[in-house]
């Protein structure tokens, strides 16, 4: 059974939007910090942005800072990845990933091996 499973993505234009969500299950998922990572053909995998345990701090890499919005609904077990504004840069393949969320409420990882459960990701492509 997945515990992250990713939707939403798909083929947009330069400059479109996307809503990308994760829905999470099997376990108390507001106490774990999110995060969205992307990986483009033939490149690492990088941060995207995260968010903390109640949704009060998130965190954005500069590539997507101004374009990209991370939120939570812990009621629903979902994460949303709002990305507007795309550029063929954006193009990859998105997945979201939980990390515990230890003593600091702000903690928001950045590194994927701070990361335990990843869902399978979606592939967003970004045309021009």
């Amino acid at each position: 059974q997945e515990l992250l499973a990713e939707s939403g993505g798909g083929l947009v234009q330069t400059g479109g939007s996307l809503r990308l969500s994760c829905a999470a299950s099997g376990r108390t998922w507001s106490n774990y910090a999110m995060g969205w990572f992307r990986q483009a053909p033939g490149k690492e995998r990088e941060f995207v942005g995260g968010i903390n345990w109640n949704g009060a701090k998130t965190f954005y890499a500069d590539p997507v800072k101004g374009r990209f919005t991370i939120s939570r609904d812990n009621a629903k077990n979902l994460v949303y990845l709002q990305m507007d504004n795309l550029k063929s840069e954006d193009t990859g393949l998105y997945s979201c990933a939980a990390a515990r969320q230890y003593g600091n409420p702000d903690y928001i990882p950045i590194n994927s091996y701070d990361y335990i459960y990843w869902g399978k990701g979606t592939q967003v492509t970004v045309s021009s």
